[in-house]
């Protein structure tokens, strides 16, 4: 039986709390920033709590 190998692009983009919540950034603030307003760059910072569907997927991911 193989190793079982953690998803590492995953490991790079979400972080586990210490109470448990998976945490990710928000997405769209990488480029073709200059099109976008202040309004919806502002927007787009900080970190959210990864969506409830997706957290068996991102889990498996991870290998937890």
């Amino acid at each position: 039986m193989p190793k079982f190998k953690p998803h590492t692009g995953t490991g790079k983009r979400v972080k586990v709390t210490g109470s448990g919540k998976i945490v990710r950034e928000k997405t769209g603030k990488r480029h073709l920033l200059e099109g976008k307003s202040s309004h919806v760059t502002r927007r787009m910072t900080g970190t959210v709590v990864v969506d409830k569907a997706d957290i068996p997927r991102v889990k498996k991911l991870l290998g937890r």
